[in-house]
C-alpha cells in the first residue's frame, strides 16, 4: 500500500485535479489518497466565520464565492449528467455549513465546535468531489476514524483509539480510497481539527496504521529546497534527508511538510517522498532513517522564520538563582505563547527567547507580572523586546562531525555586516540557530548558502559608477567573461546598478549587461549620487561591490559610508587613496574591521600589479628601503616618441587622441598623477606621508601649465618644442635618455626628470610601459623589478576587473 497526500495547490483547480487523477491512476499499489481543501478555501471559510461573528452579512457572499468555486470545478471535471448529481450532494454539504454560519451571524459568537466544522468543511467537499473521479473509488470520512483528546487544552490525536478504528475498516479498503485531511473528532463525536497543515498529519497517521510502503506528499515544489527559493534563486532541491533533518527544517519555516507528520512514520521507519504534482518527473526528496555521508557540503539546508521578536530578561540578581527559566516559560505557557528559540548566558545574567511578534506585548506584561518582586528589588533590571527580527537555522546531521562550522557561519555573517543578536545550538549540533534583524534576512540566507557551498556558484552584486572609456571597457569584459567565470570558477557577476553623471539604473535582481549603456540612456532615471548610494545600501545584497571608474572627487567621498555598510569598493579613482593620510588610513581600517575589500590596484600601474606584490612584502615582515619608478605610461610614451621628426607638442596631442592621457593632458604633464601614485606606494610601504611632503618638478614649465584653457595650452606649448628637443639630443649624444619618474628613499619622495644611461633598468623602457624597482631588506643587492604596460583604458579596465574577482577570493 501507498499513502498519497495532495495539498491545496494540487487540488486548486480542475486542471490540477486532473493531474492528481493521472498520478493516482498510474500507481499499481493499493492507495489511500488524502486531500486538502481546494487552494484558498479554508482561508475563505475562516474569513466568512469571522465576518459572521461581527454580524456582517457579507459573510454569505464569501460563502457563495466558495460554493461557486466548487461548482466551476465540478462542471469542468465531469459530464453534465454526472456533474448535476455531484452538485446535488455538494448542495447538501453547503446547506450544512451555511446553517452554522447563519447561527454565528445571529448570535455574533462562535463556539470551538462551530469553528472546527466551518474550517474543516473544505476538506469534506474536496474529498467528495475527488472520490467521484475514480471508478470504484471509495470515500471514507476521516472524522469517524481520527480521534482526538484534550491535552493541556489542545486537541491531540488519541493514537490508540485512532489505530483501532482505522484497522476496523482495513478490510473494506478498495483500490483507491479517499480520506479528507485535517478533520477529526473527539470522544463526544464533536468535529475537531489537526491544525493548519493537518492533512499531512492525517496521511502520516493512516500510513503508520496500515504499515504503508511509503508516504508520498504531493505539493507544488520539487521537494525540500536548500533554502527558500523565493529569497534565494540559487536554492535547489535536496535529494535525501534524515527524519531529524526534515523535522528541523520543517520547524524552522520550511513549509514543505507539517512537522508533526514525521513522528508517526518515523516510528514505523516508513519513508516519506516529497513530490511535485506539477512536475511529477522530478526526483523529489526522500526522507528516511539513512544518514548519507556528505563530501563537500557540511550542512543540508537553511530555514528561517520571520515576524518574530526577541524578548530578553536581564539582571545581576538572577545569577545563581534557581527556577528563573522555569518561571519564564511557565508565564509564556499560561497564554499558550510558543517559545521558538532560547539563548541563555552561562552566567545566568540574561535569558533571551524568540516569540511571534503578534504576542510580544502580551509576553512582556506576563514577564513583568511574574517577576514583579524581582523588578521591585532591582534584581531584574531590564526586560526588553527587539522587534522586526528573524531566525535563521542551518541544519545537517554531519555538522557534529565537522570542526569550524560555527566559526565559518559567524565569520561569513560578520563579513557581510549581518549582526547576530542571539544564538542557540543543541549539543547534537544538528541545528545552529541565530537571530538577526528581518531586514538582514535575505542577505543572511544568501551568505550562508554560499559559505557552505549549497550554492552552485557565488554571486557578486556590482554597482558600476562611470561609463567613460574605462567604464565601457569594463562592461565589455564583464559581458565577455561572465559565462567563462560561471562555468570554470562558479562565479556569477550580476550588475545590479549603473550610473554616470546623467542617468542611473538599478535593479536588485540584476540588469541585462548586453546593451546596458543604451538601456541606461533610454530607460534610466536622472542621476543622483546620494540616491544611488542609499539604494545600494538599502538593497542590502550579499557580496555587494561598488566599482568606481571615474576620477571624480564627490564619488571618492562616498567610499567611507559604503565600507561602513559592509559594501566592498573597487576603484580606479586615485583621489581617495591620495587624499589626507588620516582619511586614507580610515578607509583601510574600516575595510579591515568590516571584513570587506577596498581594492585600488589600478591607482598606480593600471593593469600592472604593483600594489599587490608590495603589500605581500610588507605583510611578510620585509621593510621597504627605496622605490624608484616610472609610473606614468602617458609621460613615458611622450619621452619615447619625441624625436627630431615628432616634436613634443605633436606627441602630446597624439597621446590625448589615443586615450593614453587624461582629456586634459596638463593633468598628466603637471606630475600630479605621478605624485599621487608614489604617495600611494609610499603609504602602502608603511610611510605616513602627505602630498605636500613630495617635491615635484612638472614635465613642462609652470607657465604653460597656467594657460587659461586647453586650447591656449596646445597653442603655446609649441614654443617649448625646441628646448625639449635640444635637451633630448644632448642626452642622446651622451648615450643617455630622459625619463620622468619618482623616487622614495629615506622617508622622502621626489617626482621629476631623471637622466639615465644604458646600464639603468629604465633605459630600455618602451612605449607607455611602467616600471618599478623595489629595494628592501630582502631585495638589497638586486631590487624586485615589476615592468609592463601602464596606460590605456583597456589595461585599466582589466586591472579593475581583476580586483573585482579578488573580492570573491577566486
Amino acid at each position: 500500500m501507498k499513502v498519497l497526500k495532495f495539498g491545496g495547490t494540487s487540488v486548486g483547480s480542475s486542471d490540477s485535479i486532473l493531474k492528481v487523477k493521472k498520478i493516482v491512476e498510474e500507481q499499481k499499489e493499493q492507495l489511500v489518497v488524502v486531500v486538502s481543501a481546494v487552494g484558498g478555501v479554508t482561508d475563505q471559510l475562516i474569513k466568512a466565520a469571522n465576518l459572521a461573528k461581527k454580524g456582517e452579512n457579507i459573510c454569505f457572499d464569501v460563502l457563495s464565492e466558495v460554493k461557486e468555486k466548487h461548482y466551476n470545478i465540478i462542471g469542468e471535471l465531469f459530464p453534465l449528467d454526472i456533474a448535476q448529481t455531484i452538485k446535488f450532494k455538494t448542495d447538501q454539504l453547503f446547506d450544512e455549513v451555511s446553517t452554522i454560519i447563519k447561527g454565528v451571524y445571529m448570535l455574533k459568537e462562535i463556539t470551538e465546535k462551530s469553528e472546527a466544522i466551518i474550517s474543516s468543511f473544505g476538506e469534506r467537499v474536496s474529498s467528495f468531489i475527488i472520490s467521484q473521479l475514480f471508478e470504484g473509488g471509495k470515500l471514507f470520512e476521516s472524522q469517524k476514524f481520527i480521534k482526538t483528546d484534550k491535552v493541556f487544552g489542545k486537541d491531540t490525536v488519541d493514537f490508540e483509539e485512532t489505530e483501532k478504528r482505522l484497522l476496523e475498516v482495513k478490510d473494506e479498503l478498495v483500490q483507491v480510497n479517499v480520506f479528507p485531511g485535517f478533520i477529526a473528532c473527539n470522544k463526544k463525536d464533536e468535529v475537531t481539527t489537526l491544525g493548519r497543515g493537518g492533512s499531512d498529519y492525517t496521511a502520516a497517521i493512516i500510513a503508520a496504521t496500515y504499515d504503508a510502503e511509503v508516504l508520498e506528499i504531493w505539493t507544488d515544489v520539487n521537494g525540500f529546497m536548500t533554502a527558500d527559493p523565493r529569497i534565494i534563486s540559487r536554492a535547489y532541491c535536496i535529494d535525501k534527508l534524515s527524519y531529524s533533518e526534515a523535522m528541523e527544517l520543517s520547524h524552522f519555516g520550511a513549509k514543505v511538510i507539517y512537522p508533526p507528520t514525521i513522528l508517526p512514520v518515523y516510528k514505523k521507519s516508513i519513508p516519506i517522498l516529497i513530490k511535485n504534482t506539477f512536475n511529477p518527473e522530478a526526483q523529489g526528496t526522500l526522507i528516511n532513517d539513512e544518514k548519507e555521508p556528505l563530501k563537500d557540503k557540511k550542512i543540508k539546508g537553511i530555514s528561517s522564520i520571520k515576524d518574530v521578536s526577541l524578548l530578553t530578561i536581564q539582571g545581576i540578581g538572577m545569577i545563581g538563582v534557581t527556577g528563573i527559566a522555569m518561571r519564564l516559560f511557565k508565564s509564556m505557557a499560561q497564554e499558550n505563547i510558543n517559545v521558538i528559540l532560547i539563548s541563555q548566558a552561562s552566567s545566568e545574567n540574561s535569558i533571551s527567547i524568540v516569540i511571534e511578534s503578534a504576542v510580544s506585548k502580551k509576553a512582556v506584561k506576563l514577564v513583568e507580572k511574574e517577576f514583579k518582586a524581582e523588578i521591585a528589588l532591582n534584581q531584574v533590571n531590564n526586560i526588553s523586546v527587539e522587534t522586526d527580527m528573524a531566525v535563521i537555522a542551518i541544519v545537517g546531521e554531519n555538522m557534529k562531525h565537522t570542526t569550524g562550522i560555527s566559526g565559518k557561519l559567524f565569520n561569513s555573517m560578520g563579513r557581510n555586516g549581518v549582526n547576530i543578536y542571539a544564538i542557540a545550538q543543541g549539543a547534537s549540533e544538528l541545528n545552529i540557530s541565530f537571530v538577526v534583524k528581518e531586514k538582514d534576512l535575505k542577505k543572511g540566507l544568501n551568505t550562508v548558502h554560499e559559505a557552505f557551498f549549497l550554492s552552485h556558484f557565488t554571486v557578486l552584486n556590482l554597482f558600476l559608477i562611470g561609463t567613460g572609456t574605462v567604464g565601457k571597457m569594463l562592461i565589455e569584459k564583464i559581458n565577455n567573461q561572465s559565462e567563462k567565470l560561471l562555468n570554470e570558477n562558479k562565479l556569477r557577476l550580476r550588475v545590479a546598478g549603473i550610473t554616470n553623471s546623467r542617468k542611473m539604473m538599478l535593479n536588485p535582481q540584476g540588469l541585462v549587461v548586453n546593451g546596458i549603456l543604451n538601456d541606461l540612456m533610454a530607460e534610466g532615471e536622472q542621476a543622483n549620487l546620494d540616491v544611488f548610494t542609499q539604494r545600494v545600501k538599502d538593497y542590502n545584497l550579499a557580496n555587494s561591490i561598488v566599482v568606481d571608474c571615474t576620477a571624480n572627487q564627490a564619488i571618492s567621498e562616498i567610499y567611507q559610508g559604503l565600507l561602513e555598510s559592509n559594501i566592498s569598493v573597487v576603484t580606479a579613482n586615485k583621489i581617495a587613496t591620495s587624499s589626507g593620510y588620516e582619511s586614507y588610513q580610515k578607509l583601510k581600517t574600516t575595510a579591515l574591521n568590516k571584513g570587506v575589500k577596498f581594492l585600488f590596484e589600478t591607482n598606480v600601474g593600471a593593469g600592472l600589479p604593483i600594489i599587490g606584490p608590495l603589500n605581500n612584502l610588507v605583510m611578510s615582515g620585509d621593510k621597504i628601503l627605496k622605490l624608484e619608478a616610472v609610473l606614468s605610461g602617458t609621460l613615458n610614451y611622450i619621452v619615447n616618441t619625441v624625436d627630431e621628426n615628432k616634436p613634443l607638442s605633436e606627441v602630446i596631442l597624439e597621446a590625448k587622441e589615443k586615450g593614453f592621457s587624461e582629456p586634459d593632458p596638463r593633468i598628466d604633464l603637471s606630475g600630479t598623477d605621478v605624485v599621487r601614485k608614489i604617495l600611494i606606494l609610499a603609504r602602502e610601504a608603511g610611510y605616513e606621508m602627505e602630498q605636500s611632503d613630495i617635491d615635484v618638478v612638472p614635465f613642462v614649465p609652470q607657465k604653460y601649465m597656467d594657460c587659461a584653457s586647453l586650447e591656449d595650452f596646445m597653442k603655446e606649448i609649441v614654443e617649448y618644442d625646441g628646448a625639449f628637443e635640444q635637451k633630448r639630443k644632448e642626452l642622446a649624444n651622451a648615450g643617455k635618455k630622459l625619463r620622468y619618474g619618482a623616487k622614495l628613499e629615506g622617508g622622502k619622495a621626489t617626482v621629476g626628470f631623471i637622466e639615465i644611461d644604458s646600464k639603468h633598468p629604465f633605459f630600455d623602457l618602451e612605449g607607455s610601459n611602467n616600471i618599478i624597482l623595489i629595494n628592501s631588506e630582502h631585495y638589497k643587492e638586486h631590487p624586485m623589478q615589476i615592468k609592463g604596460y601602464g596606460a590605456g583604458a583597456d589595461v585599466t579596465a582589466a586591472g579593475v576587473f581583476a580586483d573585482i574577482i579578488k573580492v570573491a577570493n577566486k
